[in-house]
């Protein structure tokens, strides 16, 4: 779980999930308890104007319901930021009578869930299923676990760089074909924004606890992986504490915010920061450069309720740099969710006739076009249809040869906490970057039984 909720946040959430333990036990009972209803959990946008994955799941429901004469599909959404969605996925993980029989997963929460006992193994059913071959290896293996078997299906991946508002841009007299080589031209265009077009944000950095996933992977990963170090040590097995890349990437964030080149800090660490900036800041032309993920876009399509024709032409893309322009120039970070059975699934086979509907070739085009989504599967990336589709998606499928992935370990979840509790010291200015990356140091140790090598 990536936010540790405080005593006051944790009387909260155990109420609302005894809530919803006993909301679904009013339903009938767990996802076992009609033998000819599969019942498909997932995360709903906190946005009420957003419905991409309500709409699409909506469509699958009638196709499977058509195919499958006798069956239903119940969707049963949790409609929370992203840290207390993973809160409540688990908690109805723990009891046969809240577990569906399908959940949304993200990839860097499943290896956590996975050695919990939550989640139940899919080979028997992939290898019956033709279609898992036209999946890439690399998507197959974000969700396979040390045991070897694999536990969901991916539907699709990600990949993150720069968006910048070409309008302040021109306004700042910065190039609108802006592409920086260095960290340091980031931030000297960000500073240059702040100077010249002093009404708007100039860089947006996701950073703190509030942010969650969102502050360890669209914020810090970017920045450490542009070093020359990483999180985790593939040849040692060992997670890496006391780099020089840790301080770097944390003295750019304190830089940011230091500088009053980022949101208000007050904002920065609001939970709902990912919709103010892609509901708000973005559309408005409130935001010069935004470090951010793929998908964005999908809040932006007809019927997605902030609609936003223009974006393509208003807004440009740019690669994040490596911090000083070392090979290969360019970073970028990949994750991505997975569809997967829990282990106390009352109708597991059932479930996974719902996945082979909603992984049909042309369901899942549908898919990636819709959420802004990456191609996972071999046949879809090579069809002109998916790489016209939409503005944007082959600049973010071209960075997959510059990618990353997330250590895929248990103890990651904690990790990544522990970083946001390094980023939000320093973004408030309340610890010194030194003693951010020792506090960092120590809580590794401990989330990881000092499996850690010293740097």
């Amino acid at each position: 779980m990536p936010v540790r909720p405080t005593a006051a946040r944790t009387a909260f959430l155990a109420t609302a999930l005894a809530l919803t333990a006993s909301a679904l036990t009013a339903c009938g009972g767990g996802s076992g308890s009609d033998p000819d209803t599969v019942r498909i959990s997932f995360k709903q946008s906190t946005d009420n104007s957003i419905h991409v994955m309500d709409d699409y799941l909506a469509d699958i429901k009638k196709q499977f319901e058509k195919a499958n004469p006798g069956k239903k599909a119940e969707l049963v959404p949790i409609k929370a930021p992203d840290s207390e969605y993973y809160t409540k996925l688990q908690q109805m993980l723990r009891s046969a009578k809240t577990a569906p029989d399908l959940v949304y997963e993200d990839t860097f929460l499943i290896n956590s869930d996975i050695t919990s006992g939550y989640l139940k193994p899919l080979d028997p059913y992939l290898a019956k299923w033709p279609d898992w071959n036209r999946f890439i290896d690399t998507a197959k293996a974000a969700a396979k676990a040390e045991d070897g078997k694999t536990y969901g299906v991916p539907d699709g991946t990600d990949t993150r760089g720069l968006w910048f508002d070409k309008g302040i841009f021109a306004k700042a007299g910065l190039p609108t074909d802006w592409q920086p080589k260095t960290w340091d031209e980031v931030l000297d265009a960000a500073r240059t924004i702040k100077r010249r077009v002093p009404d708007v944000t100039p860089l947006n950095v996701y950073t703190g606890k509030p942010a969650g996933e969102a502050a360890t992977m669209q914020g810090f990963e970017m920045l450490l992986y542009g070093t020359e170090d990483r999180l985790y040590d593939d040849s040692a097995k060992k997670w890496i504490a006391g780099s020089q890349g840790f301080e770097d990437a944390l003295s750019f964030v304190e830089t940011v915010y230091r500088e009053k080149l980022g949101p208000d800090v007050s904002t920065a660490l609001d939970p709902n920061i990912q919709t103010i900036v892609r509901g708000d800041l973005l559309p408005k032309g409130k935001l010069g450069i935004d470090l951010d993920g793929s998908w964005l876009p999908q809040d932006w399509l007809p019927g997605s309720g902030h609609e936003w024709p223009e974006w393509s032409s208003e807004l440009g893309l740019a690669y994040m740099p490596t911090q000083h322009g070392q090979a290969p120039g360019k970073v970028s970070m990949s994750g991505g969710w997975t569809w997967s059975v829990p282990a106390k699934a009352g109708n597991p086979d059932l479930a996974f006739e719902f996945v082979k509907t909603m992984q049909t070739k042309a369901n899942a085009q549908k898919w990636y076009v819709a959420n802004s989504g990456i191609s996972v599967r071999e046949d879809v990336a090579a069809d002109p249809a998916y790489a016209k589709a939409q503005p944007g998606i082959k600049f973010f499928t071209d960075l997959v040869a510059s990618t990353h992935y997330r250590p895929a370990y248990p103890a990651y979840p904690r990790v990544s906490t522990a970083i946001q509790e390094a980023m939000e010291g320093v973004t408030t200015g309340d610890v010194s970057v030194e003693d951010a990356a020792k506090k960092y140091d120590d809580s590794l140790k401990e989330a990881t039984d000092n499996q850690v090598i010293e740097k």
